[in-house]
């Protein structure tokens, strides 16, 4: 095998093996929906105005533009004003349930129909971020965004705790159900012709798709179970199943809150039980297999749209200011600052705007760090330095101008480029804070802390473990960040693995595996 092949093999099992930068992602999907959930929450007084059947773009005006441009939103449905309520509803309810992570791919799906429903409704009472959240709420239905820091990973780590105490797996009956009510209504809204042909195959499509991945893990769960009942899977911890590698059984309905697998390839001979025979356990584990290599393309290429279409936004941003002769005399941050309409802190304003060198310097600099960017990807270094200026400038933005609502969904698509090991700390300092405040959670949070488990809304961050999670633009790893930052942060006491101990799939045996 020449070096290209060897390159080319090793290009596609990193991405048909395991969905990258899962951290990233789970902190995207935090982010976009909590920010959802906030505007929403904000505005709940002037919901009438801004999307309300009555409102100032009325139902009339709407739903003629919809017609010509064939966007999607389900307010047109009806202008009745108890329908506008119900959207309204589950617009928020649709947003805690993906900030939560409970039912991540259900709730990823709902989250979309609530945001294009609203912002499609009146195009014109939207900002550069509302544009955000749009595009977010699309990206978020492909990737995997609830394997981590969620309701999903904790149920996931119950099933895998209960397969290594040998016990009897249950089907998991909420996920079904909750997608039985979404087929019912899909064929409601189809009989009436109440979307386009290609929204209709859109939303088909992902019906289709997570009854075929409720089946094929259906399936496996059964063989699991009658192998337990057989004796067949004593000895062996009961991690892993013949149609589940992941070991997360009780996710059946979910794609996205599978744990990564270790490897795609010969995974089937690995996990089959030494009492099967070799060829029907790979033959068992074929759709199980072939349906997570396609789940995790899906994720990694959403994953990559995302971090293009965020370095599209500052890059268009950066050049389009260097052509404006404000910016390029250095004055044009000055005039926003003095717009009452966005001046909550008046004397702020005045102080900021009062010093020209304070003016130069974010004029320059804001043009500057939106252009450099892209280009600083190629080096983590000068890329996480850049991503804390645009932290900042974020910051600033939101408290200068009152534009909050802008500044975190530009928070949240720029954390999609946050290093793997600051996620890690920043998980262990929540889960912290958690356990010292909820009542009870002391203990739970310091035996998950103690286990390598962030203990926030019970899910494993994986602090301290082998397995490989890039950081998207930087290429870090999970055991390569936590190493870097194993110096800076307090470590739990944890008993020293020999080497027979250590899993075979730990890259923390060699450090320069998991370096890229």
């Amino acid at each position: 095998m020449t070096s290209i092949e060897a390159w080319f093999a090793r290009a596609v099992h990193r991405i048909t093996a395991e969905p990258l930068a899962r951290y990233q992602t789970a902190v995207v999907r935090i982010g976009v929906s909590l920010t959802w959930l906030l505007f929403l929450l904000r505005e709940f007084p002037h919901r009438q105005e801004l999307y309300g059947p009555d409102g100032p773009w009325s139902w009339s005006i709407g739903h003629r533009l919809i017609e010509d441009n064939g966007a999607f939103t389900a307010l047109i449905w009806s202008d009745s004003q108890a329908w506008f309520e119900i959207v309204y509803a589950l617009a928020i309810l649709s947003s805690v349930l993906l900030l939560l992570g409970w039912h991540t791919r259900a709730a990823s799906v709902l989250f979309m129909v609530g945001v294009l429903s609203l912002e499609n409704r009146s195009i014109f009472m939207s900002d550069g971020g509302d544009n955000v959240i749009h595009l977010m709420a699309i990206y978020l239905v492909l990737v995997r965004c609830g394997s981590v820091w969620s309701l999903d990973a904790r149920r996931a780590r119950r099933s895998a705790t209960a397969r290594a105490r040998g016990l009897r797996l249950r089907a998991e009956a909420v996920g079904p159900l909750l997608w039985s009510v979404l087929g019912i209504a899909l064929i409601v809204v189809t009989i009436e012709g109440f979307i386009s042909t290609g929204w209709l195959l859109v939303f088909w499509g992902l019906w289709t798709v997570h009854c075929l991945w409720w089946y094929v893990n259906q399936d496996g769960l059964r063989d699991q179970n009658g192998l337990r009942d057989q004796g067949g899977l004593r000895g062996q911890g009961g991690s892993r199943g013949p149609n589940n590698p992941h070991g997360s059984g009780e996710s059946a309905t979910e794609f996205a809150t599978e744990p990564a697998t270790e490897s795609v390839i010969g995974s089937a001979s690995k996990t089959a039980p030494k009492s099967a025979p070799k060829s029907a356990a790979a033959a068992q584990n074929e759709p199980r297999l072939l349906l997570d290599v396609l789940a995790n393309l899906v994720h990694n290429a959403g994953l990559l749209v995302i971090m293009v279409e965020t370095c599209l936004i500052y890059s268009t941003a950066g050049w389009y200011k260097i052509q404006g002769t404000r910016w390029q005399d250095g004055t044009a941050v000055y005039y926003p600052l003095h717009l009452d309409y966005f001046s909550p802190w008046p004397a702020l304003s005045d102080l900021l705007g009062g010093h020209g060198l304070v003016v130069l310097l974010a004029t320059y600099g804001t043009v500057m760090v939106q252009v450099a960017f892209p280009f600083a990807l190629f080096n983590r270094r000068v890329k996480n330095v850049l991503l804390v200026a645009m932290i900042c400038e974020h910051t600033v933005i939101a408290v200068t101008l009152g534009l909050p609502f802008f500044s975190l969904a530009m928070i949240a698509a720029d954390s999609v480029f946050m290093p793997t090991g600051f996620l890690l700390w920043l998980g262990t300092q929540v889960a912290r804070i958690w356990s010292a405040v909820l009542p009870g959670g002391r203990r739970t949070g310091t035996a998950r802390l103690a286990g390598g488990e962030t203990g926030f809304a019970g899910t494993d961050t994986g602090a301290g473990g082998g397995e490989t999670d890039t950081g998207a633009g930087g290429g870090e790893t999970d055991t390569e960040e936590a190493r870097a930052h194993a110096d800076d942060s307090p470590q739990p006491a944890v008993r020293p693995t020999t080497p027979r101990q250590r899993p075979a799939d730990d890259t923390s045996v060699n450090p320069a595996k998991s370096r890229s």
